[in-house]
């Protein structure tokens, strides 16, 4: 099971969590789109989700990511990782410990 930390739009980002938990931090670009709003995780092909508000669309693009990294995982596949230069230029990050 995955834990889903706050999305981050400061540089620093603080993750409770316990030996033998990795953190993974992603940044998401979240763009008006319509009457609503579209998110996406560049690094992860085909994670994407989208809302009807920001905070929806957020929610949504953690579940995705939480989905995403759990059937790579269960599939023996390597989880990518983004880039820590992306990371650190993103104005949005989120992040789940697995």
């Amino acid at each position: 099971m995955f834990k889903t930390a706050n999305a981050q739009q400061t540089k620093s980002t603080y993750f409770p969590f316990t030996t033998g938990q990795t953190p993974y931090i992603y940044s998401v670009k979240i763009e008006p789109d319509e009457d609503r709003f579209y998110a996406e995780i560049p690094s992860l092909p085909g994670c994407y989700s989208w809302g009807y508000t920001f905070e929806e669309t957020l929610k949504n693009i953690k579940e995705a990511l939480e989905l995403y990294l759990e059937v790579a995982a269960e599939d023996g596949r390597p989880i990518p990782l983004d880039d820590p230069y992306t990371i650190k230029q993103a104005p949005l990050t989120i992040g789940v410990i697995v």
